[in-house]
């Protein structure tokens, strides 16, 4: 598989850079995101702007990276999505669950006020 990787303080950006997210790619995706979970990357952008096709085994890797975020009360963003994935998320009724933005800078906002929300509830509970 064929990607990019780019680790900031609050986020990894992963970059896919194939047309195609499935069953070839995807199980080589989950390790990634596992790996980098369990490091403690909390959040991830997913950038899949060269991806033009995806698969129910590709949706299945991005949920568990969405599973992976959450647990850390992090968050997964994808940006770039094209309009035939969009409707396979949207027709799987996935565009409830998964966090999709247009640019990369309304997905780091998006990255930054959930890391915000997240400090504000864990300082209410030590109080």
């Amino acid at each position: 598989m064929q990607y990019t990787t780019e680790k900031q303080t609050q986020y990894t950006l992963i970059k896919i850079e194939e047309e195609k997210l499935n069953a070839n790619i995807s199980p080589e995706l989950k390790s990634v995101f596992v790996s980098l979970n369990t490091e403690g990357v909390d959040s991830f952008i997913l950038d899949l702007s060269a991806v033009r096709y995806t698969d129910s085994s590709g949706l299945s890797a991005i949920l568990i990276a969405n599973r992976l975020c959450n647990q850390k009360h992090g968050a997964l963003v994808l940006i770039g999505v094209n309009e035939h994935v969009m409707k396979l998320i949207a027709i799987s009724q996935l565009d409830k669950i998964l966090n999709v933005l247009p640019t990369m800078a309304e997905a780091i906002d998006f990255v930054m006020m959930t890391a915000l929300e997240r400090e504000l509830q864990e300082g209410e509970e030590e109080e």
